[in-house]
Parts: structure tokens; sequence; C-alpha cells
């Protein structure tokens, strides 16, 4: 196996997407939890072709150069506010030059998905929806899927 530096391989995936293709990579980083998860799920983004809306998963990157990849969960005119899936804390606003792509479909726990699919649907217009309660959600989750076998 060989490490590679995000910035860099993001960048050239970036390139990739200018030049009208698309590119997948495997999860870095729990921010997107539990939707896609870190060394296990990949993703597949491609540049936007279309006017992005709330519940789309983005790649943007940050003034500080960084690269993210979350979720819009408010389009507002100054520009997108964003937030991963395991987080709380919305970031924005974020400019649609930062943004250079949309992910197209994801590869969760071993099954491509994509709009149209049942967790598809429900991270794009529920859980981006519970932004304030979802530690509490995840926390419910926990304890069912724990005790299920009691039940």
């Amino acid at each position: 196996m060989k490490v590679v530096d995000t910035r860099e391989y993001v960048s050239m995936l970036r390139e990739l997407t200018e030049e009208g293709k698309e590119v997948s990579m495997i999860i870095a980083g729990n921010s997107m939890s539990p939707f896609l998860i870190h060394e296990r799920d990949s993703i597949c983004f491609k540049k936007p072709d279309r006017k992005l809306k709330k519940g789309d998963m983005v790649f943007y990157q940050r003034p500080n150069g960084q690269y993210i990849m979350h979720r819009i969960c408010r389009v507002k005119p100054e520009g997108y506010y964003i937030v991963g899936d395991a987080q709380q804390e919305i970031e924005g606003p974020v400019s649609e030059e930062q943004i250079f792509a949309v992910i197209t479909r994801v590869n969760r726990k071993g099954k491509w998905i994509g709009p149209g699919d049942f967790w598809w649907e429900f991270f794009e217009h529920v859980w981006v929806n519970i932004v304030p309660i979802r530690r509490f959600a995840v926390r419910l989750y926990g304890y069912v899927y724990r005790n299920r076998k009691n039940v």
C-alpha cells in the first residue's frame, strides 16, 4: 500500500473533473458518518452540471487549501451552507467557485447506491434537516441496535 498526500491526490482528481471526467476515491475521515465510513466506503464525483441544491454532497476547497466533502444544508443568496453528516456545526457561506464537484453515487457497505436508493434519499432529505438532534438520533439508534436481540 502506498500512502499519498490527500491534498495532492484530491488536487489531481479535481483536475480530472475539470476535464469532464467522473472520478472515484475511498472515503478518508469520519465527518460523513453514519452514511459513509472512513476507509470502508468510496464515492464517485464529477463537476456539477446542474444547479446545486439542499442535500447534495459536494467537494469544495476552503480558503486554507483544505479539501472537504460535506452536504449542503442551506442555499442562500450569499452562498451555500454546508455540514458533515456527523457534525452539528454548519460552515458557510461557501461560494459557488469553491465547489468543484458533486457526488453522483457511493459505494456503501460494498454496494453502489445513488439517487433513488432509500439511504441516499434518507440522508439527502431527512438527515440534513435534523442537524440539532443528530447526536440524540445516533445514540438512540445505537441503543436500539445493541438491544434489538432482546426485543
